[in-house]
């Protein structure tokens, strides 16, 4: 027979309301101690921090223009054919062509004695841009410009369009502070975790505590593979969405380096919250609250729960929510296979402790 707990044995673990504030108001005073001192760390890395977390949106902007630059050059390839001029067969391959070399056309109009002067140069001379264009040439007149295309690479040292960018003097030093407090929240978490989870131990039975140790680890391990899992895989799919309606809209993105570093901060926390339910399932089952029948006959509305979490903890595009939904609905059955498998406590006699 299944050993019950009698409440009466737990006389002298019970707090007063009193006990209970106390308790959390030393748990406070722990995390935000470890917090002030996560953000002291994480001024020291904060500037690196700062180049990191751009480089999801570095690489969806070399491709939103490397695909820009491609359907200009087909376009382009198109309205020569048209003018009868020689043009490669297949014009679709040629513009791929040209948009795997990751390259930035721009036309530019130069005279021709400009011209003439940069190729009659010696090579030494071509080094030294100043004195280059330390020349009696005269002024062009319109007439004498054409037209002349330059190519460069896609890169942050050639290309400024994928640098972010500041609108005001403050901003790069309030971006630094916010980096440095995100910084000493990630470093001060375990220990948050734990200060936290000592005060729920607080309330609980003795049975229950047990959970609390088992879980912390887990808890944290889960939060750090959603925030993973948001940045390094769903911001791809975000961004070449998001940058898709530039192209559309025809108008030239120029990221803001403060509204980047609070969207860099909204999914990867939103998926790292997310990736607690398998946790929260057991907990819950363990403690009595829910069963494993219960889990599984009810599926139906816990599938519309996390289509609801699924909107709410991410930014307004589908592809975002669709994965935060798959990955949810996938932890769910993982919980319930978690609770169906892992050990159960035992009385001496070999019964399940309830």
């Amino acid at each position: 027979m299944p050993d019950q707990y009698d409440e009466d044995l737990f006389d002298k673990t019970k707090m007063t309301f009193g006990e209970h504030l106390e308790e959390l108001r030393r748990s406070l005073i722990k995390s935000v101690t470890a917090l002030v001192l996560g953000t002291l760390v994480g001024l020291i890395f904060a500037q690196r921090l700062v180049i990191f977390i751009q480089t999801p949106l570095e690489a969806a902007l070399v491709d939103y223009y490397k695909n820009q630059g491609e359907e200009q050059y087909l376009q382009e390839l198109k309205q020569r054919k048209v003018n009868g001029e020689s043009v490669p067969a297949n014009l679709k391959a040629a513009a791929r062509r040209y948009g795997e070399r990751e390259l930035v056309r721009e036309n530019r109009l130069i005279s021709r004695l400009e011209l003439q002067a940069a190729l009659d140069q010696e090579p030494a001379a071509q080094s030294a841009p100043d004195e280059a264009m330390d020349t009696d040439l005269p002024l062009p007149i319109l007439t004498d410009l054409i037209p002349i295309t330059l190519y460069y690479r896609l890169s942050k040292e050639d290309d400024p369009r994928l640098n972010t960018i500041a609108l005001n003097m403050q901003e790069p030093f309030l971006v630094w502070l916010k980096a440095a407090l995100v910084l000493g929240i990630v470093i001060a978490s375990p220990f948050v975790f734990f200060f936290i989870w000592e005060f729920v131990a607080a309330g609980l039975y003795p049975h229950e505590r047990r959970y609390v140790h088992i879980f912390l680890p887990f808890s944290l391990g889960l939060f750090l593979c959603g925030a993973g899992l948001a940045f390094f895989v769903v911001f791809q799919f975000v961004l070449h969405f998001l940058l898709a309606f530039y192209g559309w809209m025809e108008i030239n993105p120029a990221p803001r380096i403060t509204e980047w570093v609070n969207f860099v901060l909204v999914l990867p926390v939103g998926f790292g919250i997310g990736f607690q339910l398998p946790l929260v399932m057991l907990f819950l089952e363990r403690i009595g609250i829910f069963s494993v029948k219960t889990y599984r006959q009810h599926w139906r509305i816990a599938v519309l729960i996390i289509s609801v979490l699924s909107m709410l903890l991410t930014p307004a595009d589908w592809q975002s929510m669709i994965f935060m939904f798959v990955s949810l609905t996938v932890l769910y059955s993982g919980g319930i296979l978690l609770c169906m498998f892992m050990p159960h406590r035992k009385t001496s006699f070999g019964d399940r402790i309830e």
